[in-house]
């Protein structure tokens, strides 16, 4: 496709996305520029995943600058499924990718490719490469190349070099037609033995793999190497800039050798930026794919893990994610940034738009001894202090509640306001009660804690002025509804899981998950669904479950706790 010329191009507007300058924004400003590369046209952008996993935090950043680049200029962004590789590409990965897009906020509309749509004008190009003596057919295996691929003094080496390129053709076609087993042959690109960059010592460009292809079946046994395709995809959809990690910086000699030596209509720009390292997990794809496949997680969506679908079922927020790719910012050395900074984005969000509720996760029978059997009463909540127009709703209160287990010491230590024989407190919205004592099995365990509560404190006012220290949540025993809440924290004790030479497998953390079954919510509750999300009042942030959630029977995963761990 050729580059789309925008003689009326405008900038998106100041609410787009990731629409902060950075330097790849200082690179397309000169190149926009009256006698810039691209004068006069249309930003042209795209997302290349490949289909063999689910989608993590490090691609959102990736998501943010591709589609958040084409939307500050008024341009587009192609969406691609990069499935040159049949090994591990499946169907599944490509709509969960298209999932998690969409659900960060981001569009494709109608552009939306596969590599694979390409084969055939990908061979034909290297069958001109063949032509021009700038590719070859190698019969070197795999070890022998490695072997082969000298030093910083030495060159590479390959027998095969000046194959005559009717001959290499032939062998091209043969490959493709199926005649080889895999590993047995190789096309390579003709460049440089000798270059100080290894990627360019005569890369291989196509190898042989009799794999079913997801889309493509058994059309093809011989497909294209990443580092020979892109540059051609990018050429074919008009993209004026390609952005893409660090890890390929490396590689821009390869594309731009590939995309200045094929016939393309176009000629892309490659444009590199640091990948994001997060603390306290891991971003292989492989290592990700190992830990579903040996079950040290549930899946892809499990919530400790720092894919897209995994960080939605905790409780994450587009709005969130989109936050702390801004903050991390677009540069070009690495970094690793802490975990505490994408909590601190969730906390914000949250803070400001969940819905308060009251829970108690451990759960102890309180008694109010002196209030009237079989008598209820309705005490109004406000839904959200920081959104009034969202209103109150009614809480019941009766003479039996769900208060949390350590909100009562028999025997108090010292700073401790809550329950204990003859303190009061403040039951949160509704009244003071004293507490008069408790009662304990036959394991000395308590059962039951009793109390008194004055009904002039209709509220949680004292009319007379006296001081309560200690406000504590409950939920009435009447009218709870029972939930399974999910208690996550990090899945790797190791801030650092994948680096040097540690087996990340070693650094798991084995109280990444706590399972509370007993728990109750206020009744209001009983039938949330995802993506409800809910501050329970001194426990933390809270997600309705979207998978395992059901009317009348919800669990709810902590997205987040109260406390802010994020150093400014």
């Amino acid at each position: 496709m050729p580059e789309e010329k925008n003689p009326n191009h405008k900038p998106a507007p100041e609410s787009a996305p990731s629409a902060a300058g950075n330097f790849i924004h200082d690179i397309i400003d000169e190149e926009l520029a009256p006698g810039g590369r691209c004068e006069g046209m249309k930003v042209h952008t795209r997302f290349p995943p490949e289909p063999n996993g689910y989608l993590h935090i490090g691609h959102a950043k990736a998501i943010c600058i591709d589609f958040g680049t084409a939307l500050k200029y008024g341009g587009i962004c192609n969406l691609r499924m990069d499935d040159t590789n049949p090994t591990k590409e499946d169907e599944e990965f490509v709509d969960a990718i298209q999932e998690d897009i969409r659900w960060l906020g981001f569009d494709w509309d109608d552009r939306f490719y596969y590599a694979s749509d390409y084969f055939e004008k990908m061979y034909e190009l290297a069958q001109g490469l063949i032509r021009k003596g700038l590719a070859y057919v190698c019969e070197l295996t795999p070890e022998q190349m490695r072997e082969n691929r000298g030093d910083l003094t030495h060159p590479a080496v390959s027998p095969y070099r000046d194959r005559p390129a009717e001959e290499s053709l032939d062998l091209f076609a043969r490959m493709r037609a199926g005649e080889f087993e895999d590993g047995r042959m190789t096309l390579r690109a003709k460049i440089d033995l000798n270059s100080g960059n290894f990627n360019m010592r005569d890369p291989v460009i196509y190898r042989i793999n009799h794999l079913r292809h997801h889309r493509q079946g058994d059309a093809w046994c011989i497909y294209p190497m990443y580092d020979f395709a892109h540059p051609i995809e990018d050429a074919l959809e008009g993209i004026t800039h390609s952005l893409c990690s660090l890890e390929f910086e490396d590689h821009r000699p390869l594309y731009n050798w590939v995309r200045d030596n094929v016939d393309l209509p176009a000629k892309p720009r490659q444009i590199e930026f640091a990948r994001l390292n997060l603390t306290h997990t891991v971003m292989s794809k492989r290592k990700l794919r190992r830990l579903v496949e040996d079950g040290v997680v549930s899946g892809w969506d499990d919530p400790r893990m720092p894919t897209l679908s995994g960080l939605r079922r905790r409780g994450y927020t587009p709005a969130s994610i989109r936050d702390f790719i801004d903050r991390v910012g677009v540069a070009k050395a690495s970094s690793t940034v802490e975990m505490a900074l994408l909590e601190h984005c969730l906390r914000e969000d949250l803070n400001q738009n969940a819905a308060r509720a009251m829970a108690v996760l451990r759960p102890l029978k309180l008694t109010i001894t002196n209030y009237p059997e079989g008598q209820r009463e309705t005490f109004p909540v406000e839904n959200n202090p920081n959104r009034p127009e969202e209103g109150t709703r009614e809480v019941s209160f009766s003479r039996s509640l769900w208060v949390e287990q350590d909100d009562f010491l028999e025997t108090p230590v010292k700073g401790y306001f809550r329950l204990f024989p003859g303190n009061e407190v403040r039951l949160k919205g509704a009244y003071v009660v004293r507490c008069t004592g408790c009662e304990k099995d036959a394991d000395g365990r308590v059962v039951e804690v009793f109390a008194e509560y004055d009904p002039a404190t209709r509220g949680g006012d004292t009319p007379d002025g006296r001081r309560v220290k200690g406000t504590i949540h409950w939920v009435d025993a009447a009218t709870a509804a029972e939930a399974e809440v999910r208690l996550y924290s990090s899945l790797f004790l190791d801030p650092a899981p994948e680096e040097g030479d540690k087996d990340f497998m070693d650094c798991l953390n084995p109280a990444s998950l706590e399972v509370l079954t007993d728990c109750k919510v206020e009744a209001a509750l009983a039938d949330a669904q995802a993506p409800a999300s809910f501050q329970f009042m001194r426990l933390g942030y809270f997600c309705a479950d979207n998978k395992d959630s059901r009317p009348g029977r919800p669990v709810f995963n902590r997205a987040v706790s109260l406390k802010d761990g994020f150093k400014r």
